[in-house]
């Protein structure tokens, strides 16, 4: 996992940091909003300091991917690729040893 600074080039105080993996770290970059595949509208991105995760997205396809349920979701899934075929392999590991999807 990456230490991750919630607004980039921000402040290093515990409510602008938290974890993410690699992938999610580094497709971020420096970003702080995306566009809605949906609406098309330039939104913030998820911020898990602040923000429900089950509020803005929920796991399908039997928990190998993750779909944003809100704006603010849907452009966070896209910006991070968190659904990449990478990701989904090792989601479908995790669920086969009993350690996925979190709850």
């Amino acid at each position: 996992m990456h230490v991750e600074h919630i607004i980039p080039n921000g402040n290093n105080a515990l409510d602008n940091l938290c974890l993410a993996c690699a992938s999610c770290n580094l497709s971020k970059a420096t970003a702080i909003d995306a566009i809605d595949p949906e609406t098309n509208e330039k939104v913030d991105l998820y911020n898990p300091r602040t923000q429900d995760w089950s509020e803005h997205f929920e796991w399908i396809d039997d928990g190998v991917r993750i779909q944003g349920k809100s704006a603010s979701g849907r452009a966070t899934v896209m910006r991070l690729k968190m659904n990449q075929d990478r990701l989904i392999r090792a989601r479908r590991n995790w669920i086969r040893s009993g350690n996925h999807p979190p709850t």
